[in-house]
């Protein structure tokens, strides 16, 4: 079981292999407005600026039957 770590005030996801802080960091973000919610998985959204112009594109998913996802604020 992995669990994903999404940290809303600075805005950085961080996935580890178990249980956060005491196993191994697989997955890194920053700059990461979001990570929504699909039917079976998560999916970390970064922000992207193009021409002056911001998007949030999809930049992993993780499936959501093996994966926990914490918010921290």
């Amino acid at each position: 079981m992995q669990t994903l770590v999404f940290n809303t005030k600075t805005k950085k996801v961080v996935v580890y292999e178990g249980v956060p802080e005491e196993s191994k960091i697989i997955h890194s973000f920053t700059d990461v407005p979001t990570v929504t919610v699909a039917s079976t998985y998560y999916e970390v959204k970064a922000k992207q600026v193009i021409n002056d112009i911001e998007n949030r594109v999809p930049v992993a998913r993780f499936p959501i039957s093996n994966t926990n996802m914490l918010i921290q604020n």
